[in-house]
């Protein structure tokens, strides 16, 4: 695939994202926080938000089974509500400061304030999502209400057995993957929905739901990945000990763990170690088996995909599931 297929890939997602980021923005504007730095952490997170997969997937969705995104716009905000809402829990738990130079809300007003203003992106976003199930059949608001409870479980679940995990040091392959796994549950959810919403035939709407649980996975492991790569983030994650899972598979071996820790033991990483340890961890063969297992993934999408019936469709979530392993 060109180099070029990743930059149409996020191009088209951000386009798609737009309305409801937009939407998004001005309900919580509106909300009245008395505390002026609760205020001043909401300012800071809507002036950076930008994220377009959760509300650019539910829009894929629900144009994929020939329904129209525009006018489900109030669902599109709500989705990108609560996903927000666990983002900005996820950076406390990971004592994340800072995301590409950017400080989160956690590392610039504090735990306090990112556990509340995350609590008041669920409430709103969740609301919302209330709300606009008013306009489904009661059979399709009693679908929408049980599967967004459900699969939202399931992330809340993978977080908590990340934190097990991370405290008893069990990192293994099988135990990442069950994590992996259980995470991909926020895109299927937004695929779910969106395709529910589209007013998509049960069975469009389980092969979004299928190919959303896989697009959600390959892109968890993409992301852990790419964090070996990128020199900020590695040296954020090393100042609370928080190292990418597959740098620590990699160092299941003698010499890379040797190597690698003679590395990570300096103040601050440098281009060199950077690329070093890139080069261990892409050698080591749980890594390897983890690309194997993307690669396995991206097919069963693809077979997935040519169920559905819009060509264009088709080309754009095929073009999503490569972009997967672009760069890796």
């Amino acid at each position: 695939m060109a180099p070029q297929s990743g930059k149409k890939v996020v191009a088209d997602l951000q386009k798609r994202s737009k309305k409801g980021l937009h939407f998004a923005k001005k309900v919580m504007k509106k909300e009245k926080m008395q505390h002026p730095k609760l205020r001043h952490a909401l300012n800071h997170y809507l002036y950076y938000w930008s994220d377009f997969t959760h509300a650019g997937l539910f829009s894929v969705a629900c144009d994929a089974v020939g329904g129209s995104s525009d006018k489900a716009v109030p669902t599109q905000a709500s989705i990108a509500m609560m996903a927000a809402a666990f983002d900005i829990h996820d950076d406390v738990i990971d004592q994340s400061i800072a995301k590409q130079k950017t400080p989160t809300v956690y590392g610039k007003y504090g735990v306090e304030m990112a556990l509340l203003l995350g609590n008041a992106f669920l409430i709103k976003g969740f609301k919302l999502f209330v709300d606009t199930t008013k306009g489904l059949s009661e059979k399709n608001k009693e679908i929408a209400m049980d599967k967004i409870q459900s699969l939202l479980f399931q992330v809340g679940n993978a977080h908590a057995l990340e934190v097990g995990m991370k405290e008893n040091k069990k990192f293994t392959p099988k135990n990442y993957l069950k994590i992996t796994e259980l995470k991909a549950a926020s895109v299927e959810a937004d695929m779910y929905l969106g395709a529910l919403f589209g007013g998509g035939k049960d069975k469009e709407i389980q092969v979004l739901a299928k190919i959303g649980r896989i697009l959600g996975i390959l892109a968890t492991l993409r992301d852990d990945l790419i964090d070996v790569f990128d020199i900020e983030e590695l040296n954020t994650r090393l100042t609370v000990s928080d190292l990418p899972l597959p740098l620590i598979f990699a160092m299941e071996n003698r010499d890379v763990k040797e190597k690698a820790n003679r590395i990570i033991a300096k103040p601050r990483l440098s281009d060199q170690d950077v690329a070093e340890l890139v080069d261990a961890t892409l050698e080591s063969k749980p890594v390897i088996e983890l690309k194997e297992k993307m690669k396995k993934l991206i097919n069963d999408g693809v077979n997935l995909v040519e169920k559905l019936p819009s060509s264009i469709t088709r080309n754009k979530i095929q073009l999503l599931l490569s972009f997967m392993l672009e760069d890796l």
